[in-house]
């Protein structure tokens, strides 16, 4: 329960408390949300992907971006539904990170935090579902138990 808190907390931290909206203080927030929003599927993934393998950016940039959504998110499928017995199912626990997600990313958006990025989406979501597999798993059941 303790390492719960504690992830909330730091991803809470990583979500929100990181505030870039000084940047953007002059826009409307009509202006800022067409401005930070990408909701072309694959198109910062495959950026991402293209200059790892062209070079065309530092790599520590893709690799951070990529990896840092998916392990971003990666907890809160092993916590959720170890927490929230409802959640067991792999249908129940996708609609709820969905709608999760959803939220988060409109909270960024309109807080200025952050952008709405359905690639963030899509990674956040593919860690979520890594970590719930993790908790699927027999190894990972057996030490839950114990």
């Amino acid at each position: 329960m303790v390492s719960f808190v504690f992830y909330l907390l730091a991803l809470t931290m990583l979500l929100f408390l990181r505030n870039r909206g000084y940047m953007w203080a002059d826009l409307s927030l009509l202006e800022y949300i067409k401005s930070s929003s990408n909701v072309v599927p694959f198109k910062t993934i495959n950026t991402y992907f293209q200059a790892i393998f062209d070079g065309s950016m530092n790599l520590d940039i893709p690799i951070k971006n990529l990896g840092g959504n998916i392990f971003m998110f990666l907890p809160m499928g092993i916590y959720m539904p170890f927490f929230i017995t409802k959640l067991t199912r792999v249908s129940i626990f996708t609609t709820f990170m969905i709608a999760l997600l959803f939220i988060i990313e409109t909270l960024q958006l309109l807080t200025r935090t952050g952008s709405f990025d359905i690639d963030d989406f899509i990674l956040n979501m593919l860690g979520a579902l890594l970590g719930y597999g993790i908790w699927k798993t027999l190894p990972f059941q057996k030490f839950v138990r114990q």
